[in-house]
């Protein structure tokens, strides 16, 4: 899935826009423009792969900017992964027809965890399953109910049903520019034997650093590259 450590822009659609929100609050959100254009300009800056979630999807259970996130795919080369909405095994083996890399399972792969297996059975590399955690405990539904699951232990169960990688975002911090918390990456990158990609909190090159040193393969940076805290070029150098 990666080669070596990525630093992967986030491209969050709400009303057709890139958003990008505080703690997962809707409402919050500060908008930065058109997704096409921002995608295109991550993959100018030198981005590999692109983040990209249906904020609008994610909070309904319906893929809302279906439209905007079909341009983003038409419009880039980079490696795409998509979440945010999708529900049933066929809305993501349609994304995966359709050109995306990977689809990003959430709510749908809590409450159904055979989705993650019937899906990696025609597109064994084209699952990741995102475990959003808000006070350690995994949240869904547009990270408004509680599970009862701990983060750690679902990543090894998802794993072992088939998913090619884990997403962690950890949802206490996300959007907050105000620094990762390393030992809850660790803690789930280590218990997944699959790439972990890490989200949520990064507003320094440093965080950039913590995530890598954690054991994650990657790291999906919003509001620090809109807000200019740092470029990807950057944040890309400090790890190689």
């Amino acid at each position: 899935m990666f080669d070596s450590f990525e630093v992967v822009p986030a491209v969050d659609v709400q009303d057709g826009q890139v958003v990008q929100l505080v703690g997962g609050e809707r409402g919050t959100g500060r908008t930065y423009g058109d997704p096409v254009e921002a995608a295109q300009g991550w993959e100018e800056e030198g981005a590999r792969t692109l983040h990209l979630v249906d904020l609008d999807g994610a909070f309904e259970g319906e893929r809302e900017n279906a439209g905007a996130i079909e341009r983003v795919v038409a419009a880039t080369s980079a490696d795409v992964q998509v979440g945010g909405g999708i529900r049933t095994a066929t809305d993501a083996v349609s994304l995966l027809e359709g050109g995306v890399d990977r689809v990003i399972l959430g709510t749908a792969a809590v409450e159904n965890p055979d989705i993650v297996s019937t899906i990696a059975e025609r597109f064994p590399d084209g699952v990741i399953v995102s475990l959003d955690s808000r006070g350690g405990e995994v949240v869904v539904s547009g990270w408004t109910e509680g599970t009862g699951l701990d983060p750690a232990e679902a990543a090894a169960r998802f794993v072992d049903a088939g998913a090619a990688g884990i997403l962690f975002t950890d949802v206490d911090v996300e959007g907050q520019m105000e620094g990762v918390r390393g030992e809850e990456i660790r803690r789930v990158a280590e218990a997944a034997d699959a790439p972990v990609i890490a989200s949520g909190g990064v507003a320094t090159i440093e965080d950039v650093r913590t995530v890598h040193d954690a054991g994650a393969a990657a790291v999906v940076v919003g509001t620090a590259l809109y807000e200019g805290a740092f470029t990807l070029a950057e944040a890309s150098a400090a790890v190689e």
